[in-house]
Parts: structure tokens; C-alpha cells; sequence
């Protein structure tokens, strides 16, 4: 085994353990590393059965990894329009010995329906950048500011090509700023998805809503349902037991 992390990890690079089944990822301290967004989408999706799973935005493959643990039947489409990123994430996939059922491509995301069809996943995850064009601070590093802006992409075309992949009844998932909610709505429901479940997630119970956690299903009728809260953290600063059970933790 130790060769074989050796012979996948670049200078630079370390390897991180994400707390599910022995799964491992590859990252680089300098650039673009996933965070807890992530993690809290890859519990919020894994409610419903997915046998074909698309990841648009992928970064370093976290999702699919994730998902690939609480999903055992599911093959994935991952698609990073970043090569050298995406090249990190082929490599995590190795890693753990999951090419047969995680497929990694570096393409843009609105060339995703082109290169796997059209309307053919269950599922399909996404991380949209959270910055809108001309608002925020850009990082001067340019895989840092491709994955947070959308200066290329904008929110509503990154949500179409999302929605493209989806087939009648299936379901989109997404994370996003919570002040950005009803642009996201908005892009959900001009590309035909139905948003139907809800939850904002907070740092504190008296803390203002930072991210939001939205699925929406293709085609569906009108009806949300909006979960309680997700509290990340008590009042001594610690994970709650919610938290520590998508971590995988003990409280």
C-alpha cells in the first residue's frame, strides 16, 4: 500500500483521512481544499437511493468519495474544469480502488450532458461558486478563483448544465450561501427543478444562517419543506452530535 501512495502523491501534496470506511483524499495545502460545505451536502443527499450520480464542480473529488461510502450500488461522473485538480482527484479515486465505479473529467460543466448524456443520473451534487460576478474578493491564485466565483460560469447557466444531466423525477442537491438562497431558487426553478427540501446551517443556535442545504426534484409540483436547523457547533465552541455523526465521530 505504501507504494502505491507514493507513486500517486505529488511534492506538495498530503494525504487526508475523511472518517468514512478508511477513505483517503489527496490535497494540497497551497491551493483549493474542500470543507465542511462539502460534507454536510454529501449527508444531506445521501437521504434516497441513487444508482447514477454526477458531481459537477468537483474539486478534489470529495463527494463522490464520500458518497461512494453511504451509496455502495451508485457510479459517479465527478467533472473539475481544472486539469491539475482534476488530476489530483483521478488520483484519489485510485487510491482507494474505486475507478470502476468514480469517473473523473476535466471538462467544463456545460459540456457535461455532451460527454454522458442526457437526463441519464438519479442524482447530481453540486458546490456552485459562491461568489457572484463583480461581488467579493477574488483570490490573485486562479484555481482559488475559478472555485469560488463565478466570473466564467454564471449561476444560472452552472445550474442549467446541472439540470441537464437530470433525469424526470430525479433530484438536484446543492450547497450555497445562505444571503444567496432566492438566486438560487430562481436558477432551480428557470432550468425545470422543483426546489423541495430545505435547511440552513448555522455556526450557533443564535447565529444568522451562513450556508444552505437545498434539493430540488425535476419536474416536481410546488411544495417546500424546510427542515429545523443544522447547529454546527454548542456554546463551548465544540461539534454538536449531529454534527459528529455526519463526521463520523463520537459526541
Amino acid at each position: 500500500m505504501q507504494r502505491n501512495i507514493d507513486e500517486l502523491m505529488r511534492e506538495g501534496e498530503r494525504l487526508d483521512d475523511l472518517q468514512r470506511g478508511g477513505l483517503r483524499i489527496l490535497q494540497r495545502p497551497g491551493g483549493f481544499r474542500f470543507g465542511t460545505d462539502a460534507v454536510l451536502l454529501a449527508d444531506f443527499a445521501a437521504n434516497k437511493p441513487a444508482s447514477r450520480i454526477a458531481d459537477i464542480g468537483t474539486g478534489t473529488g470529495v463527494l463522490p468519495l464520500l458518497l461512494s461510502a453511504r451509496m455502495p450500488e451508485a457510479a459517479f461522473d465527478a467533472f473539475e474544469i481544472q486539469e491539475d485538480v482534476a488530476d489530483m482527484a483521478r488520483r484519489s479515486v485510485q487510491l482507494n480502488a474505486l475507478e470502476g465505479r468514480i469517473r473523473v473529467h476535466s471538462a467544463d460543466c456545460r459540456d457535461a450532458a455532451r460527454i454522458i448524456g442526457h437526463e441519464g443520473c438519479d442524482l447530481v451534487v453540486t458546490n456552485p461558486p459562491y461568489t457572484a460576478q463583480g461581488a467579493g474578493l477574488v483570490s490573485p491564485k486562479e484555481a482559488k478563483a475559478v472555485s469560488r466565483s463565478d466570473s466564467d460560469c454564471t449561476l444560472e447557466e452552472w445550474i442549467a448544465a446541472c439540470a441537464k444531466l437530470v433525469r424526470f423525477g430525479g433530484r438536484l442537491c446543492c450547497v450555497f450561501p445562505a444571503p444567496r438562497f432566492l438566486q438560487l431558487c430562481d436558477a432551480m426553478r428557470t432550468a425545470r427543478i422543483e426546489p423541495k427540501r430545505v435547511r440552513f446551517v448555522v455556526a450557533k443556535a443564535e447565529s444568522a444562517p451562513k450556508l444552505v442545504l437545498t434539493e430540488g426534484v425535476k419536474g416536481g409540483k410546488p411544495g417546500l419543506r424546510v427542515m429545523p436547523m443544522l447547529i454546527t457547533r454548542d456554546e463551548a465552541g465544540n461539534f454538536t452530535p449531529e454534527m459528529c455523526r455526519i463526521y463520523g465521530e463520537e459526541a
